[in-house]
């Protein structure tokens, strides 16, 4: 069964979104007609926490070239939360707006404070703890009430991180550890701050994360991909799965169903078997109509 226009029109349906989240992940794949493995990448792109959009979409390449990136992006050219991946790079140069991952400049810092149980990094840690604070009491509010606690409890706290970084990359020694962790946030200091300016737009990367931990957790099992039509094929097929439990769905019903409806389906209408508009078949004419309009 060909699943691949069902995920192309969820891809579509995400792409239509002004926030995406990036990240990519290697797999191992059996070289064609050689007796080894070379390292390829699954990529996945998500919809944010704060869209009525939920969505995952895997998408599989030989390479981590960045130009995979913006096969898939197409002329998409809206905000872009990821990682320090140069592979992105060129794709801001044409527009798309980066936006930093909170959680990374985080990351170095506790990294420093296990290592060394460094004053410097607990210091950091405590300030970025407040932003993400500000982002617990912010979760559930609307995107203009986010942005506006943003700007009254974050933005105080942002630049005061700011001012003290720079002020303590002047005080260490080049290419210390410590230098190298404050290097990090101050380069990228406008893409981690720029979440602050629209409601719309998440701290950290943290959700295609949680995502992509299934490939991660995957390698483990199957070891490695039997050719790129394979792995292809568990791209599209994850990228289901993981749809339909982003939208509360049970996978197994819903790919069941889909499965069944789908070579009827006229193409027009596939919209209707994606996991945020899905609909389930046994249900009572009423209970669809219901579950339409909530």
């Amino acid at each position: 069964m060909r699943l691949q226009p069902l995920v192309d029109a969820l891809r579509e349906a995400m792409l239509n979104q002004g926030v995406i989240h990036a990240d990519e992940t290697p797999v191992q794949m059996l070289a064609p007609g050689e007796k080894k493995t070379h390292r390829a990448y699954v990529w996945a792109y998500s919809t944010t926490p704060f869209s009525a959009l939920k969505a995952v979409v895997y998408d599989f390449s030989p390479s981590r070239a960045g130009e995979h990136a913006r096969n898939f992006l197409g002329d998409w050219n809206g905000k872009f939360v990821c990682d320090d991946f140069a592979g992105y790079k060129a794709g801001f140069e044409q527009g798309i707006t980066e936006i930093g991952c909170m959680a990374h400049a985080r990351r170095k810092f506790f990294d420093l404070h296990v290592a060394n149980k460094s004053q410097l990094a607990e210091q950091a840690l405590h300030s970025i703890s407040g932003l993400y604070e500000v982002e617990r009491q912010a979760r559930d509010m609307s995107d203009e009430d986010r942005w506006r606690i943003r700007q009254e409890m974050a933005v105080p706290i942002s630049k005061k991180l700011h001012d003290w970084m720079l002020a303590e990359c002047d005080l260490v020694p080049n290419g210390s550890a410590t230098a190298r962790a404050l290097d990090y946030s101050l380069k990228r200091w406008v893409a981690l701050t720029r979440y602050l300016d629209d409601g719309a737009v998440p701290i950290d990367n943290n959700q295609v994360e949680n995502q992509i931990r299934p490939w991660a957790l995957g390698r483990s099992n199957w070891l490695l991909a039997g050719s790129l039509r394979s792995v292809r094929r568990a791209a599209a097929v994850m990228s289901l799965i993981q749809s339909a439990r982003m939208n509360g769905h049970d996978p197994y019903a819903y790919l069941k169903d889909v499965l069944t409806r789908l070579p009827t389906q006229r193409a027009s209408e596939i919209g209707k078997l994606l996991p945020h508009q899905w609909v389930p078949a046994w249900l009572t004419q009423d209970e669809q109509e219901k579950r339409l309009i909530h």
